[in-house]
């Protein structure tokens, strides 16, 4: 297998992409989020080993929010087990990733766990098998990161909390058709703490390496079997990325999950794992220098899932 120079490539992207940074918008619906300085670009690659290189703000923490989805998935399965998918599917939505359409006549059960629907689900479950879901993702997060000092941001989650009229709907109608177990408030809070969750580039792609090792953590122990690992690698490819998904597919071919603060992590399985961080988003929330970014990361060393 070629050794790449990792930081050559970063160095070089980072020059590539230079025009994009500060192109798009910070999500405005997060008074929190919507102050951050849209300039700011950082960029890291852990390989398998943990080896982690950098360029621009790739230390700086950011606002996680819906990068969050992909560990309480995978935690929820590593508990939990398959029946996580008699509660929420596995297709591409095809519509805002707040949205309440498909709801109603798909009978309360999301498309699948990347839309705020289908991530409420996932907490809810998280929230069942450990009695604190929010609690249960920051303390993963701290040991695959190998960062303790990973925490909530109370502003964000309060931001979040006042203004999330819309998940608060999207739990009560599936509440309605039997699909939240834990109080709907309850869950609200441990959804919104969960998004509220700061890290750097650095730390989140150590933290998802467990995903490029074939559901391996960073102590050798076995998360997820191999092909638990392979599952979440393919939601992420067609659904990780709103209703963009076929579009970061064509453009950048690795499975992805991107959040409104900015922040998309992508997999190149068995090789490395990767986080891009810029906060103006295109009109379907992902970050449109961060996908500027991984799009020449594929094309410059022609790592991709196909």
């Amino acid at each position: 297998m070629e050794q790449l120079d990792y930081q050559a490539v970063l160095e070089q992207v980072a020059q590539d992409v230079a025009p994009q940074i500060g192109s798009g918008t910070p999500a405005a619906y997060i008074p929190a989020l919507a102050s951050v300085d849209p300039n700011r670009f950082g960029m890291a690659i852990a390989d398998v080993d943990g080896k982690v290189y950098g360029v621009g703000d790739w230390q700086r923490p950011f606002s996680m929010q819906s990068i969050t989805k992909v560990f309480t998935l995978a935690l929820a399965l590593a508990q939990g087990g398959d029946s996580l998918w008699e509660r929420v599917g596995r297709e591409p939505s095809g519509n805002p990733f707040n949205s309440l359409v498909q709801l109603e006549y798909e009978n309360g059960i999301p498309r699948n766990p990347f839309i705020n629907a289908g991530a409420l689900v996932v907490t809810d479950c998280l929230q069942t098998l450990t009695g604190d879901a929010s609690s249960e993702l920051l303390e993963f997060l701290r040991q695959e990161s190998g960062n303790p000092e990973l925490a909530f941001d109370a502003e964000v989650a309060e931001s979040e909390s006042t203004y999330g009229d819309r998940n608060a709907a999207l739990a009560h109608f599936m509440a309605s058709y039997g699909n939240i177990a834990n109080p709907v408030p309850t869950l609200l809070d441990h959804y919104f703490w969960q998004c509220s969750i700061e890290m750097s580039c650095a730390d989140l792609t150590l933290a998802a390496r467990f995903l490029a090792r074939h559901g391996l953590r960073a102590d050798g122990s076995r998360l997820l079997t191999r092909s638990e690992a392979k599952q979440i690698n393919a939601v992420m490819l067609t659904c990780g990325t709103y209703d963009a998904a076929g579009e970061f597919a064509y453009r950048v071919g690795l499975p992805g999950k991107s959040g409104v603060g900015g922040g998309v992590v992508a997999v190149v399985p068995g090789r490395c794992t990767l986080c891009v961080w810029s906060p103006g988003l295109d009109e379907r929330g992902n970050s449109v220098a961060g996908v500027a970014a991984l799009d020449r990361f594929t094309t410059l060393t022609g790592l991709s899932v196909f």
